[in-house]
C-alpha cells in the first residue's frame, strides 16, 4: 500500500499549531512514524528492521566507502560481504521472516548507492509483492532522489534517508 492508497480513507489533513502556525499534517505519516523501528523508541522494543546489500554501484566515490576491505566487526557504508541479487534478497526475507516474526523493516542503504542501482528497484518491487506488509525503505546520498522519486511513491518506499557527507565544502573535498 503507498500513500496514495493509505490517504484514501482520510478526507482532510489534519491540523497542528507549530509556533503559532497552523500546519497541515498528514496521520498516516505519524503512524508510519510511531511503527518504524528506526524512529519510535516503544517500536525499536517490538519490531525489527533487515537490511538487504543489493546495490553495489555507487555515482560519487567517498573515501569512507572504500570497499576494498571487509571484517565481519566493521559495519559501515560500502562494507558487505556479498552482494545479493534481487531474488536472493527475497529469498533472505523469506528465510529471516520464518525465524524472526517481528521484523517490520526491509531497508536497502547499500553497499552503494541504492538509486544509481535497478536492483534496488527490483528488490523492492519483488518484496512489494511478495511482503506487501512490511515497510521498505532506503538510506540514499540524494542526488538521484528528484530523477527517481516517482518510482519510490510507485514502490511504496515511504521512508528515505538522506545522507549529508559535510556542510563545509572544504570538508566535502577532503571525503
Amino acid at each position: 500500500m503507498n500513500l496514495t492508497e493509505e490517504r484514501k480513507g482520510c478526507s482532510e489533513l489534519s491540523i497542528a499549531e507549530v509556533e503559532g502556525k497552523e500546519i497541515p499534517w498528514d496521520p498516516t505519516q505519524l503512524r508510519r512514524v510511531q511503527e518504524h523501528p528506526c524512529f519510535s523508541k516503544n517500536a525499536a522494543h517490538l519490531f525489527g528492521r533487515m537490511h538487504l546489500a543489493v546495490a553495489p554501484k555507487c555515482n560519487i566515490q567517498c573515501n569512507y566507502c572504500l570497499r576494498k576491505y571487509d571484517c565481519v566487526n566493521e559495519s559501515r557504508p560500502g562494507v558487505t560481504s556479498k552482494v545479493l541479487t534481487p531474488q536472493e534478497a527475497l529469498e533472505r526475507v523469506k528465510e529471516v521472516l520464518e525465524q524472526v516474526h517481528y521484523i517490520k523493516v526491509v531497508a536497502v542503504a547499500g553497499p552503494g548507492e541504492p538509486l544509481y542501482n535497478e536492483e534496488t528497484f527490483e528488490t523492492f518491487r519483488l518484496v512489494k509483492e511478495a511482503f506487501p506488509h512490511l515497510i521498505r525503505c532506503m538510506s540514499t546520498n540524494g542526488l538521484l532522489l528528484s530523477d527517481r522519486i516517482d518510482e519510490l511513491e510507485e514502490l511504496g518506499i515511504g521512508n528515505v534517508t538522506v545522507t549529508l557527507n559535510a556542510i563545509d565544502p572544504d570538508i566535502g573535498k577532503s571525503i
